[in-house]
């Protein structure tokens, strides 16, 4: 299980940057556009169009990062599918970070994942 703490930076990273994007779209732009009809043209069409396809395109990336930490940390299919589902429900992906952050501490602080030492042999 090498690279356990580097599977874990990379889904917390993506886990944040996909949930605070979500989150924006969701409670900021969707009411602009369904209740106050403000992004229907001009430049917040733009950023809700632009916001919903990087959203689109950082779920693939943290889609990628799940399976990586689901797989080293050898999850069941249903917590790996609900991990990787977490980027699609505002705010849930904080959730799922927090869950996978603290079993990875636990299995690490539990002695069953040897971690390489840095400057360490590589033999």
């Amino acid at each position: 299980m090498k690279g356990l703490s580097g599977a874990l930076l990379r889904y917390r990273i993506m886990a944040w940057v996909t949930g605070v994007l979500l989150a924006i779209m969701a409670v900021i732009f969707l009411p602009l556009k369904y209740v106050f009809s403000l992004t229907d043209e001009g430049i917040l069409a733009t950023i809700y169009a632009v916001g919903w396809q990087a959203h689109g395109w950082l779920y693939i990336l943290y889609v990628a990062a799940a399976l990586d930490i689901s797989f080293r940390m050898r999850y069941s299919v249903v917590r790996t599918v609900a991990v990787a589902l977490a980027g699609t429900i505002p705010f849930a992906s904080f959730f799922a970070d927090h869950l996978v952050a603290r079993s990875v501490h636990a299995r690490m602080s539990a002695g069953q994942v040897a971690e390489p030492v840095a400057g360490g042999d590589a033999h």
